[in-house]
């Protein structure tokens, strides 16, 4: 009992101890909005400020600001202006329900100055300390008065803003103030920014992180930096000294570490040095010696360590814990190493999205589980696009295993330019130097960029910059800015963050799995990593909305919706996404093998894993805006062609008669944590029942890191399969988790196509008139006649970011909804959605425009329609039109058919299913209705602007 009674004294004693040296400032504030701009002027400061509000918080969750409105200035470009004008959008720029399709819409909205106030008491004891403000991630520029004067002003939207206020604090009660200022004034990162930008965080005001007043002796730490050495297993420890006292003092400094987040315990001799330490700056050095036991950090064994260093000053102690890697990040050639191992980056673009609260996360737990769940899905890497996390999020990369590439919180682009002598170019340096002293010692701080696709003389800019760094800190490696395909090459780099190498070609070429992106890159000489790979759209889940539950609601969602029911289609929401979601898998799955297949290709950066609320609502992501799955695929799915060790196979079509040989070569990207010996690699061939027609288990050999490495050929004649069929071959190495498949489809080579009682036109003409009225059977094949519908682009591939913030650029669709159970397709296999043996009949084919058919009606094949529109299209339908029975596509199902055997077969599907009794259409069409369908015109979209983004002019290098 005397144990537990001195153990509890003992806590007690540590928690009071820990009280003074620490005032937690979170709670209830005075607060005011400062909307015309005086509170300086009439020295708010002095007074009692109007309202409370609670910090850490920002006005939008505390519900503090003006209800957004038709006049709210919005920090974004906005180039859709259809939304003012179109005559439907009128019910929702009335304020009663006021939404926005650009992005989310904040409950409460406010761009200004505004004043948080707090009465502090200060214990005794603090007399003779030195006295910090800490405010964690503030958004945007502070001022800060303690008693009435001012403390100074800061602007970091990257790091604490952290205020020495020892002169104007004083024991007992005091006063600060602090005013909090939004608005972009002569610093300009650009609207789009998404540090700033209302597109994806939002321009809010406040302070969200930690806010508390602490004290360090009078002689302290000013800075701590370790330099991880692995080839002589040391660690290299800078540390600046500071002294504010007159006096020249001895000090003990003594450091030592210990491992965590690892099975194994390392854990180091102390070391120490005496100074004598003058007021002023001394720079100290110190060398741990990490020996045989050193633990490495990397992403598949992230152990670490926890430096302790203990500044004693007489009966003054500071003590500082830093956490570090022994981590090397490495260029050799065209490839990163990690501590000497060859790695491919597999990363995501975090953009800033975090919809409950409108502003990235202050806790480690939350990061946590983004990163988890990133890794869970093979990725490796996360570039956070024109903004650099809080420190919670290098803590998290850190015990996951992420490498990370933070940005300067710049897009100097759209209405600011880099490079031009403007005050941006100063302020990202700045900016640059800061985040990289704040966080600079996290394992997972990898890489480095100044920003996003800046605009100006930005090539001689980040010249400077990326010769700065490499000069400065060899603890990672740097490049200029993260750029699209229309950005010049940055001559200077280390690595490129660089678009060019990426998406599929299928918009000109059927689908295979032969070709790679070597030719985009082989006269580049350092890594490339590709710059916002897929940004593959889907359907919009309305399912989602009631997830937004925070300050940010999914308005422009519920336009979606809204469009879609008004077009008479509500019903079909769920199935949209779920279609539109199959085939965007498709395209990522695809695209990311591709990379995986090419050779000197360093890593890729998918935009992205999760969706985009802004620019238009970009819905791109296999993982909604939450990272939560949206039913389509799983982690665990995409984990099998997006991972450190992936099987690939070479394929050079998707689509074959019975009569050929279907030929793949396999490979394997294996970027894993060892060389795999003695592995066997399994080649099974199944239809979608399970049934097996083709297996093989290949001989034993070594598999080094690094892509491009053969493993073998799969050659299986197709003459036993007699029907149509979809087979897929699966590629699997024993023993292991890796695995990985392909679907193939394989026709007969000999079709025979009864035309029966069918009459067949690609018109509309007197005859097929008088075969419906006499009661018979006509298909329309009306390939490259339609009207009515003529403009709306469809491509097998689905819409890129969203046709609103690229001003309606093909392709306009999201894939195809089919009614696969329809007696039509028993011998044209298909699943309910878009798989690469539809590419031969839906890519570039024309879409019929149903705008003017029942409200009932649903086409056999429907496309999916950009959902800002949600028109009812399809390439196929059958109806009873007067006294007969018609079938009529859009799809080519006439030209080239012994080369065209998808679309033979879809022919031969027709023609069997209208001459069967199973023939029985539901819906019924007018006349006039089929001819509209061959002379209306397609009503024309206005975006009602000029305006477009940078990435869709066609020269970039403005100065």
């Amino acid at each position: 009992m005397k144990k537990r009674t001195l153990l509890l004294i003992l806590c007690c004693t540590s928690i009071i101890l820990q009280a003074q040296v620490v005032i937690d400032l979170s709670g209830n504030w005075k607060f005011q909005i400062d909307r015309d701009d005086v509170g300086i002027k009439e020295h708010w400061f002095r007074k009692q400020l109007t309202e409370s509000i609670y910090l850490p918080g920002s006005m939008p969750e505390m519900l503090k600001g003006d209800k957004p409105n038709i006049n709210t200035q919005w920090t974004a470009s906005l180039y859709d202006s259809s939304y003012f004008f179109n005559p439907y959008m009128e019910k929702y720029r009335v304020e009663e329900n006021f939404k926005v399709p650009f992005f989310l819409t904040p409950d409460r909205y406010y761009v200004g100055p505004a004043w948080y106030q707090k009465e502090v008491t200060v214990p005794a004891d603090w007399k003779n300390e030195r006295i910090i403000l800490f405010l964690e991630r503030p958004h945007t520029e502070t001022t800060v008065w303690v008693n009435n004067r001012q403390a100074g002003v800061q602007n970091s939207l990257s790091v604490p803003h952290v205020y020495d206020i020892t002169s104007l604090i004083s024991a007992g009660k005091n006063k600060i103030s602090i005013r909090v200022d939004n608005r972009i004034k002569d610093i300009n990162v650009g609207i789009d920014a998404h540090s700033i930008t209302d597109h994806t965080q939002g321009n809010w005001n406040g302070i969200v992180g930690k806010i508390i007043l602490k004290t360090t002796p009078k002689i302290y730490f000013d800075d701590i930096q370790v330099y991880p050495d692995l080839s002589n297993k040391k660690a290299v420890v800078k540390m600046v000294l500071k002294s504010t006292s007159s006096t020249a003092t001895p000090v003990h400094l003594k450091i030592n570490a210990q491992s965590f987040n690892s099975d194994k315990v390392h854990t180091l001799t102390p070391i120490s040095h005496d100074y004598i330490m003058k007021k002023g700056i001394l720079n100290c050095e110190m060398v741990l010696e990490m020996g045989n036991n050193m633990l490495t950090w990397d992403e598949f064994n992230p152990a670490l360590y926890k430096l302790t260093a203990e500044l004693t000053n007489g009966k003054k102690k500071e003590v500082k814990q830093i956490q570090f890697g022994m981590r090397e990040f490495a260029i050799k050639g065209k490839w990163f190493y990690v501590n000497g191992r060859q790695t491919q980056l597999r990363g995501t673009v975090e953009c800033c999205t975090f919809p409950l609260t409108g502003y990235p996360p202050t806790d480690v737990k939350s990061w946590e589980r983004i990163f988890r769940i990133c890794r869970s899905s093979g990725l490796n890497h996360i570039r956070f696009h024109s903004y650099c996390p809080p420190e919670a999020a290098f803590i998290a990369a850190d015990l996951v295993g992420i490498y990370l590439q933070p940005e300067g919180p710049a897009w100097p682009n759209h209405g600011v330019r880099l490079g031009n002598g403007a005050p941006i170019d100063k302020y990202l340096m700045d900016e640059t130097i800061r985040l990289t002293r704040e966080y600079g010692n996290y394992a997972s701080y990898c890489m480095l960029a100044s920003g996003n696709e800046p605009s100006g003389n930005w090539v001689a800019w980040v010249t400077d910059f990326v010769k700065y760094w490499e000069k400065t800190d060899p603890r990672r490696v740097y490049t200029g800015a993260s750029v699209g395909n229309g950005w010049q090459w940055q001559p200077q780099n280390q690595f490129h963050v660089k678009a060019g190498a990426r998406g599929l070609n299928w918009k000109n070429e059927q689908p295979e799995s032969i070709s790679d992106y070597r030719e985009k890159i082989d006269t580049v000489m350092q890594p490339y990593i590709s710059h916002e790979n897929g940004q593959w759209c889907v359907f919009p889940n309305f399912d989602e909305i009631r997830k937004y539950t925070g300050v940010n609601k999914a308005k422009n969602y519920e336009m979606f919706r809204d469009i879609l029911h008004d077009n008479h289609m509500g019903h079909k929401a769920h199935d949209f996404m779920m279609a539109s979601g199959k085939l965007q898998a498709l395209c990522y799955k695809h695209e990311i093998e591709k990379t995986l297949r090419t050779p000197d290709y360093a890593g890729f950066q998918l935009l992205g894993l999760n969706d985009f609320p802004g620019q238009g609502s970009a819905i791109i992501g296999l993982l909604d805006a939450f990272y939560g799955e949206k039913g389509y695929i799983t982690p665990k799915e995409t984990r099998r062609f997006c991972g450190p060790t992936v099987p690939l196979a070479r394929i050079p079509k998707f689509t074959y008669k019975n009569d050929e040989i279907f030929h793949a070569t396999i490979e394997v990207s294996h970027f894993g944590n060892a060389v795999l010996d003695s592995t066997k690699t399994t080649y099974t061939i199944r239809d979608e029942y399970g049934k097996i027609y083709y297996k093989e288990i290949s001989n034993n050999r070594t598999i080094p890191v690094g892509n491009c490495i053969q493993l073998g050929e799969v050659n299986y004649p197709l003459a036993s399969i007699t029907s149509p069929a979809k087979l897929n071959l699966e590629v699997c190495i024993e023993g292991t988790h890796f695995a990985n498949d392909w679907d193939f489809w394989v026709y007969p080579a000999v079709v025979e196509t009864n035309q029966g009682n069918v009459y067949i036109t690609d018109t509309f003409n007197e005859k097929a008139l008088e075969t419906l009225a006499s009661g018979g059977n006509v298909l329309i094949t009306a390939a490259r006649k339609i009207t009515y519908g003529q403009g709306i682009v469809q491509q097998f591939t689905p819409v890129f970011w969203n046709t609103s913030w690229f001003k309606m650029r093909p392709p306009h669709t999201t894939g195809i909804w089919v009614n696969n159970n329809h007696p039509l397709f028993k011998n044209f296999p298909t699943e309910y959605h878009s798989n690469l043996q539809w590419w031969e009949l839906l890519n570039n084919a024309q879409v019929m425009l149903f705008s003017d058919f029942a409200y009932e009606f649903e086409p056999l094949v429907q496309s999916i329609d950009t959902w800002f529109l949600s028109r009812k299209i399809g390439t196929l339908f059958e109806a009873h039109v007067l006294n007969g029975k018609l079938m009529m596509t859009s799809m080519d199902i006439t030209t080239d058919l012994d080369n065209r055997i998808v679309a033979r077969q879809m022919r031969k599907a027709i023609l069997d299913y209208m001459n069967s009794p199973h023939f029985r259409p539901v819906s019924h069409v007018k006349v006039q209705q089929i001819e509209d369908l061959f002379r209306k015109p397609t009503p024309v979209i206005n975006m009602h602007t000029k305006q477009s983004p940078e990435e869709l002019k066609p020269s970039y290098n403005v100065k």
